[in-house]
């Protein structure tokens, strides 16, 4: 770069071109991305230089202008009694925090703070007055490129919209929430259809995992017979396996440190097959613990995604078929209660699905006795 005493004002000559270069005011500099704006006139021409220069020069200070009687200067504003400050990013946050995050488990915390740092990266970090409909567009197109899927982008717009709302009300900003009403893609657009894992492929897993014998193999043979999703399995304690019943079972229901997806996901499951031995082999092996999984649960958090990250590759490793997840265990759980003709209800409420009529709801539902029979059945198969 070469700067010489005869370019014309804010600008500088970089292997002939000429480029316009002006600092950001340090009191609206918390609108822009960098300190400095540096952009390419180009031309090599001093005379058409200057008059670009001269042009924009104009251009910024008018804006810069409107942005500072936006944001007023009040004088002697330190003798007010409630000084007037900006509502950013963190104090929005913090109020979130605050007001919502009572009884909320760490998850909850973690992709809130993820998402506003995803925020701050794809725009910049500034007042949420500032932040307009550009900015949310911004943000969509750069989770995208980022690489998330669809539905995850929907996530991240719905924890950021509800963060500026709750902003907005409390603070008493006159203005609309830019994350409002902002085309987002649709979830099922790229959504991957999970495949169930074949009768065959589940045999073999089941096999492998009383082969292998350890704390892994005891989550996938449990969640295999039962239908589980891996969250509510990883985050059971020692007292959800009920052993020295008539008949043996698992109950399902929330914890502080793993809530269940729905009201419906609260629901007693008998234990048979390759589940029954896995609740077996994790009673016989619990020693200074109060949970089946301590490799992945404690008392402040469950991580399922840790354990879906080692039990997707084995499944991969252990069946040869690249597509398998261990999701597919409760899709091929629920084929396997068609197969054996149970009752479209009793499928429902072993799996914690949600009532599909009112008429659902109604009475006790099945007794234990008879989900164990369907449960024998098959196993069986």
């Amino acid at each position: 770069m070469r700067k010489t005493s005869n370019n014309p004002p804010y600008t500088f000559t970089k292997r002939g071109i000429y480029y316009f270069s002006r600092l950001v005011p340090h009191d609206i500099r918390y609108h822009y991305k960098q300190p400095r704006i540096v952009q390419s006139l180009r031309t090599r021409l001093r005379k058409d230089a200057a008059n670009y220069s001269r042009s924009l020069t104009h251009q910024l200070d008018t804006y810069w202008s409107e942005l500072r009687i936006n944001q007023p200067d009040i004088p002697c504003s330190n003798f007010l009694l409630n000084q007037p400050t900006e509502v950013t990013l963190r104090i929005a946050l913090d109020t979130y925090f605050t007001i919502k995050g009572n009884n909320r488990n760490e998850t909850f915390f973690r992709h809130s703070e993820r998402y506003i740092n995803y925020l701050i990266q794809a725009t910049t970090d500034k007042p949420i007055k500032y932040f307009t409909t550009i900015d949310a567009t911004t943000f969509r197109d750069w989770l995208k490129a980022k690489g998330l899927a669809n539905a995850s982008i929907k996530k991240a717009f719905a924890c950021i919209k509800a963060i500026f709302n709750l902003a907005i009300k409390e603070h008493g900003l006159a203005i609309e929430n830019p994350f409002s009403n902002i085309h987002l893609p649709s979830p099922t657009e790229d959504a991957r259809k999970r495949i169930p894992i074949s009768t065959m492929d589940l045999t073999l897993i089941q096999t492998e995992c009383i082969k292998l014998d350890d704390d892994l193999r005891w989550l996938v043979a449990l969640i295999s017979d039962t239908g589980m999703r891996l969250a509510e399995a990883t985050g059971l304690t020692i007292d959800d396996l009920i052993l020295d019943d008539e008949i043996p079972h698992v109950v399902i229901q929330p914890h502080k440190n793993r809530p269940l997806k729905t009201r419906s996901s609260e629901r007693v499951i008998p234990l048979v097959g390759a589940s029954l031995w896995a609740a077996q082999r994790i009673k016989q092996n619990a020693q200074g613990t109060e949970y089946c999984f301590p490799r992945y649960t404690n008392n402040e958090r469950t991580n399922a995604n840790s354990a879906s990250a080692a039990l997707n590759k084995w499944l991969k490793v252990v069946t040869g078929n690249k597509d398998y997840v261990i999701h597919g265990l409760r899709h091929s759980f629920r084929d396997r209660l068609r197969a054996v003709d149970a009752p479209i209800e009793m499928i429902d409420r072993l799996g914690g699905w949600s009532l599909k009529s009112v008429g659902q709801g109604y009475g006790d539902g099945y007794q234990l006795e008879q989900i164990h029979l369907t449960m024998k059945i098959l196993c069986a198969e």
